[in-house]
């Protein structure tokens, strides 16, 4: 019988829905491994006794670092307010090292990596964390590449992931390395998860980067701007929508939501054909067309613009899908 070990390593002051998201996606995945693949699920801390949570949530760990005995598979820090004085216990982030050498993969989630980090495992590696902390990451750890757009990096056996949910994209991305897309999806469906996002997926969504507005008419501008992509989006259009003046309408819109109704739109058209190169094989020209871009040459630059690499690199690193033979990309 194979056993699969995931070790979450805890500490004073982490995040709770750092542990409990992936910890019931590795469960879940417990449940679906086929017979005679067993899976455990620890949590281990550097000491004895309860450990609290940032939030005062209570958990009691499995084990401690000095039990943890045998081959691990999988090697997960969690994150929280309280790693930083993690990563001064010289002997819990010894002990992470020396686990990592002896595991399969080793993972962070959010602000997990600065552990990762103080392990001497990020050397060299490109790594994510929490947006708002990617900068104090790439200051403290120079040797580490910090990207901060994408929800979780693979490098190698080093997976590191954004802020709290994202842990639990990882997770399952880890589940469909093992078991297959089915599981994770499967998994994915009993957390009432609305999508499995890919790794490649951008921490913010323009709805979220968006201040949301206070008026009524403008939300409602918002809502038909991502049900309607390929349609007529410009200034003309979303002022009718809105019932406004087109000159007042601009106005209101960019000190509501601190974007132009361009730019809001470009971003809008830009965030859905990730998700449609990330997710399906459809062509560069269907996705343009899709996403209401018009031509994949126009894709092509507000996509270069806007994400710094063209449409198709972008499929070739975030995506298991290969498009059909299509018209080769513009140059540039």
């Amino acid at each position: 019988m194979t056993t699969r070990r995931v070790v979450f390593a805890v500490f004073p002051g982490f995040q709770i829905l750092d542990l409990a998201g992936p910890h019931e996606v590795f469960v879940g995945a417990g449940r679906l491994a086929p017979e005679g693949d067993g899976w455990t699920v620890d949590t281990v801390a550097a000491a004895p006794g309860p450990i609290a949570s940032g939030g005062g949530i209570v958990v009691s760990p499995t084990l401690t670092a000095d039990e943890v005995a045998g081959p691990v598979d999988t090697l997960i820090a969690v994150g929280g307010g309280g790693v930083h004085r993690a990563c001064e216990d010289t002997a819990f982030v010894e002990w992470f090292a020396r686990t990592s050498r002896r595991a399969r993969r080793t993972a962070s989630v959010c602000s997990g990596a600065f552990l990762l980090g103080a392990a001497g495992l990020l050397e060299g590696r490109r790594a994510v964390t929490h947006w708002s902390r990617c900068d104090e990451l790439a200051r403290i750890f120079p040797g580490t590449t910090v990207d901060p757009d994408p929800i979780f990096v693979r490098d190698g056996d080093i997976w590191t992931s954004a802020g709290v949910t994202a842990g639990i994209d990882l997770a399952l991305a880890m589940v469909e390395d093992d078991l297959g897309p089915e599981a994770a999806r499967t998994i994915a469906r009993h957390l009432v998860m609305f999508v499995q996002r890919p790794g490649g997926q951008a921490q913010f969504s323009t709805q979220l980067a968006a201040r949301r507005p206070s008026r009524s008419p403008l939300r409602e501008v918002q809502d038909w701007i991502a049900d309607h992509l390929g349609g007529d989006l410009g200034v003309p259009a979303l002022a009718f929508r809105a019932g406004m003046s087109e000159r007042n309408f601009t106005r209101v819109f960019r000190a509501e939501t601190g974007s132009t109704p361009a730019a809001y739109v470009e971003s809008a058209r830009i965030e859905a054909a990730r998700r449609l190169l990330e997710s399906t094989a459809t062509t560069v020209e269907a996705v343009a067309r899709q996403c209401g871009f018009g031509t994949a040459e126009t894709l092509h630059r507000s996509f270069k613009r806007s994400v710094r690499i063209t449409p198709g690199e972008y499929r070739r690193r975030f995506s298991g899908h290969r498009a059909p033979a299509a018209v080769p990309e513009a140059a540039g």
